[in-house]
Parts: C-alpha cells; sequence; structure tokens
C-alpha cells in the first residue's frame, strides 16, 4: 500500500470511524434497554453477593471492584468481596471459599481465563448464576465490559495516523491469556496488516504484574540502545496503559520523546501525560470503570428479577489523544 492510499485515514476519517462506532454502541443500549426492569424497581434485598476480583493494584481494576460493592449495598444486599492480590492461586482459593459459601451470585472481576474458567464453571454448576467484568467465560450469564474490538480498532488506527502510516513499533504482549488484552492486540494486528510499512518489532515484549512501570521502563530502555538512531522506531503500544506509562518515562529519560506511546484503561497519570504537549504519551483509551462495576451489579439484580440479559453489555470507552485529552478528563471527573 502507498503513502497516497494512506491518506484515506486521516483525523477526519478516524473521527467519523469513530463517531458511527458511538452510534452503533447507541443504538445497542436502546435494545437492550427496551423490556428491561425499572432501574427504580431493581433490588437486592436479602441477597449476597459473592464478588471475586484478580487484584485491585490498578486504577480500572480498584474502581471497578469498589463500585459493586457499593451497588450491591444500595440495592440493600450484603457484598461478600475478596482480592486475590495479583496471586492466581489466592485468585482459585477465593473462588471455592465463595462457592462454598453459596451466595445468591458471583461477579467475577477480571482474571486470567484458563486459571479462573474452571471454578466459574464449579459455581455454575453448584447453581450459583456467575458473572463476569472484562472475562470472555461461556460459563458466564453476562459480561460487563467495554467494546473492546472498537478500543482495539480505534487505538491502532490513531497510532498508525499518528505515524503516517509506516515505521517500526514496538509492541508490549504480555496477557494475551486475558481476553480484553488479547481483543485490542488483534484488533492492532488486523489494521496493521493493511499498513505494510508499519512493522511490529520482533520479539514482542512480555509486560508483567507486579512492578509493572519499572519493568516496561527497563525494556524499553533496553530497546532504545538497539535503535538508538531517531526514526528507528515510531511507537509503543500496550494493551493497558500501566506499561504505557513506564514506557513513557523511559522515553523521557533517555531523550527519545519523538517516539509516541499508546495504551488502554484511562488512568489519571497516564491522562495527565497525554494532556502534556511536551510528552511522548499519544493516546489512552479510557474505559469508565466504576459504570462497569455498578452495571454489572444492576444486571445481577435483572437476572434475579427474572430478566433475560444479554450475553455481554457495553459500557462506551472514550479515545482520549491530545487534542481531547482535557474533555474526556472533565468528563470522566479527573482532574
Amino acid at each position: 500500500m502507498t503513502t497516497d492510499t494512506f491518506t484515506g485515514v486521516n483525523r477526519r476519517n478516524l473521527l467519523k470511524l469513530t463517531a458511527a462506532a458511538g452510534v452503533v454502541a447507541g443504538a445497542a443500549d436502546l435494545l437492550a434497554a427496551r423490556g428491561a426492569v425499572a432501574e427504580e424497581a431493581l433490588s437486592l434485598k436479602g441477597k449476597r453477593i459473592g464478588i471475586s476480583t484478580a487484584g485491585t493494584d490498578h486504577f480500572f481494576d480498584l474502581n471497578a471492584y469498589n463500585a459493586q460493592i457499593e451497588e450491591v449495598k444500595r440495592l440493600g444486599g450484603e457484598p461478600i468481596a475478596v482480592d486475590a492480590g495479583r496471586n492466581d492461586g489466592k485468585l482459585v482459593s477465593q473462588l471455592q471459599t465463595l462457592i462454598a459459601q453459596k451466595p445468591d451470585a458471583i461477579v467475577q472481576l477480571l482474571g486470567t481465563l484458563t486459571v479462573i474458567d474452571p471454578w466459574l464453571k464449579k459455581a455454575r454448576d453448584a447453581g450459583i448464576p456467575v458473572f463476569t467484568i472484562d472475562v470472555g467465560s461461556a460459563n458466564s450469564i453476562n459480561n460487563a465490559t467495554s467494546d473492546n474490538w472498537g478500543i482495539g480498532k480505534d487505538l491502532a488506527l490513531q497510532l498508525v495516523s499518528d505515524i503516517g502510516g509506516e515505521g517500526n513499533i514496538v509492541v508490549f504482549n504480555g496477557f494475551y491469556g486475558v481476553t480484553p488484552c488479547a481483543i485490542r492486540y488483534d484488533q492492532l494486528v488486523n489494521v496493521t496488516k493493511y499498513f505494510p510499512k508499519v512493522k511490529i518489532v520482533q520479539p514482542e515484549l512480555r509486560d508483567v504484574i507486579p512492578n509493572t512501570v519499572q519493568d516496561a521502563f527497563t525494556q524499553i530502555t533496553a530497546i532504545l540502545a538497539k535503535y538508538p538512531e531517531k526514526g528507528s522506531i515510531k511507537a509503543i503500544w500496550s494493551a493497558w496503559d500501566i506499561p504505557q506509562l513506564g514506557a513513557t518515562q523511559a522515553l523521557v529519560a533517555a531523550g527519545r520523546t519523538e517516539i509516541k506511546t499508546y495504551g488502554v484503561d484511562g488512568s489519571p497519570e497516564v491522562l495527565q501525560l497525554v494532556a502534556d504537549a511536551a510528552s511522548p504519551a499519544a493516546a489512552d483509551v479510557a474505559q469508565q470503570p466504576a459504570e462497569l462495576g455498578r452495571v454489572a451489579i444492576r444486571n445481577v439484580a435483572r437476572y434475579l428479577a427474572g430478566e433475560k440479559l444479554p450475553r455481554e453489555t457495553y459500557v462506551p470507552a472514550l479515545l482520549a489523544n491530545k487534542q481531547n485529552v482535557k474533555e474526556i478528563s472533565k468528563k470522566l471527573g479527573i482532574g
């Protein structure tokens, strides 16, 4: 594909694509609302709701987790909330404990599917309704999530547009077993295959938990040593924005701020970097984790009230870039 062909994906067309996606999402929300239990009629009075999370060390996780607890209480229920602290063994153990307690429902927030899915199946086999947030499990009645296909596509289009449709990009791909991360990565690959002058540097980097920022800083510093010429790397992509934070810090420390960074979640510290005109942080797709948590709990209440739910419920995400980040941050209530 030539550079002339690429000019069709300019900022104006990028905004049109994003707007069209918003129309589709709005229509889906309208359809989902038909026949729904009225908001004011929702109740979890007398219900015990298990809330399990893989961890709460990230802005997204903590806000989604706390919002679930608060929403269960608001609806008159009793939350049984457990946090695995990013330990898979503890995550399995806490799911076993929740199953033994026989709550009226269990909501699982994040987690590697191969680790948690056998236990979500055990819960469902035990007659406990299972709900998820950002977990693509066949054992979940309903998964509250952002449209990760849209997120991945929009972020990839922003990246390709910003680098002029050509150049090497560094990719963090350490959590392909986590459904949203896999979808976002696949969408990056789907978009970039139409721009043959965009190349993903091999081998891809593996982001880690814990010490994500420090590890990303170290890995990007090493990459810069291998590619010392300006222009040899155009961008750095990650499926969430904590590796983006470490990568951005490494670029600043090395004086390589011509390289742009991209991520997902809308953590306040990353949005602040996007808002800084001098920072290499170019874009971050901001999710609404607290709303995801509330939606998941309201869906539990709807299901227990007899409503048939869709397989997934989507909460809109917002692409923040240098041009609109202040507006997006204001909308999210992030100062």
